[in-house]
């Protein structure tokens, strides 16, 4: 299987799957998702930044399209997209709207692991389909209260009666917890388990209650409604998905996580550099036969742009490769490439959105300009911070004392 990269401006990429042709689902989804930006994210993404609101019209247009369930299988009414599509998607709509491409790509990280780990049972095979039918809006609650930031540890246990489970979870963060129809959960497996010894909980919000715990007053991504909460929930064990949480979180979630973040961060540094170089233009309209002075600087820009897609592209096309190769996916070797990709990507993201706004100069630095790079910048920030950078490098650290390969 070959792998697609991240869609530059006006720019197509074929991708063969089973011998099939992506190009035309993915400019299909992409055409849907750039008009959604153009119409929906874009207009409003000043205004859910500002009043740190939830990014409704984008999402509801997102919803009427039908874009929620494209990574669904196609015998369960989906569309069967690959993770390069996702990627493509989330980057179109960060070019518009920074919350609008989290909480898709955060939504679809969740079906991408019911998608592959749920897929042999009954229960998540019909709420596949359902999905399909209702566009569910699914988050995530994989943080906790007292483990130090670190999602491979649980406190809170599973308890279970029979088939019935009860599942209680302090969370610091659950991303639009009280816009999601459903929440991913992690739990240790039982009481008596490990705190590495996880498993994923789909949680109905019609048998759960959230209590909110923490608000989200933050410099960026306000949007994404982040708040923390305690998470209490009853159901049947059919909702727990049959792979341990380790598995999922090395096969799908850790990469596919890295993969559709960097993908919208990506929107956001090229839409920052976009800003910058129609600032230059009108510059350089001004003094005919001039090179405006920050036009070294929009050059040094484009270059750590480029870096930033290659990257990106880089990690799409390494897990796409891998994807059905699961001893690959849990090696080493993978792991330290996925994290560097968040690293390397995160870092960029600042700088590049740095240099825009270097560029811009005034024009830049004020909210009511049409050069206005402060939501980029601010939003590029939350990038290192969402599973904070020391904290993957510190892993990689040690990762590397056992590596052999370069």
């Amino acid at each position: 299987m070959s792998a697609c990269r991240v869609l530059a401006d006006g720019e197509r990429t074929n991708v063969k799957k089973d011998g099939v042709d992506g190009t035309g689902l993915r400019d299909e989804l992409v055409a849907k998702a750039t008009k959604i930006g153009a119409e929906f994210a874009a207009p409003n993404a000043d205004a859910v930044d500002r009043e740190a609101r939830f990014p409704i019209e984008a999402i509801d247009a997102l919803r009427k399209e039908k874009m929620l369930s494209v990574f669904v299988p196609k015998d369960l009414g989906g569309l069967g997209c690959s993770v390069s599509d996702l990627s493509a998607i989330c980057y179109t709509l960060g070019l518009s709207c920074s919350a609008t491409a989290m909480v898709y790509a955060m939504h679809q990280i969740q079906a991408a692991c019911i998608v592959r780990h749920g897929h042999s049972s009954p229960y998540f095979q019909q709420y596949m389909r359902d999905m399909v039918a209702k566009q569910t809006l699914i988050a995530s609650a994989t943080s906790e209260v007292g483990v130090g930031g670190d999602v491979r540890t649980s406190i809170c246990a599973v308890e279970t009666t029979g088939s019935a489970f009860k599942l209680e979870k302090n969370a610091p963060v659950i991303s639009y917890g009280e816009h999601a129809d459903d929440i991913l959960a992690t739990a240790r497996r039982a009481p008596d388990a490990a705190a590495n010894d996880q498993v994923s909980v789909l949680v109905r919000r019609d048998a759960s209650t959230l209590e909110r715990t923490g608000g989200w007053d933050t410099l960026g991504m306000r949007g994404t409604c982040s708040n923390g909460y305690k998470l209490k929930s009853a159901g049947n064990t059919e909702q727990i998905l049959p792979t341990p949480y380790s598995e999922i979180s090395s096969n799908t979630m850790l990469p596919v996580s890295h993969i559709v973040w960097t993908s919208l961060w990506l929107g956001i540094a090229t839409d920052a550099v976009n800003r910058a170089r129609q600032f230059i233009r009108g510059e350089a309209r001004k003094k005919p036969g001039h090179v405006p002075p920050g036009a070294l600087r929009l050059a040094e820009a484009m270059n750590h742009l480029q870096t930033m897609r290659a990257t990106v592209h880089d990690g799409v096309h390494e897990y796409e490769r891998l994807i059905d190769d699961p001893d690959a996916l849990t090696g080493i070797g993978f792991a330290i490439k996925m994290n560097m990709l968040k690293v390397s990507a995160s870092q960029l993201a600042v700088e590049i959105t740095s240099e825009a706004l270097s560029i811009c100069g005034m024009a830049g630095y004020k909210s009511d300009s049409k050069f206005s790079i402060g939501r980029h910048v601010r939003d590029a920030y939350g990038a290192m911070l969402m599973i904070n950078n020391d904290r993957i490098l510190a892993a990689n650290a040690q990762l590397l004392l056992i590596h052999k390969d370069a």
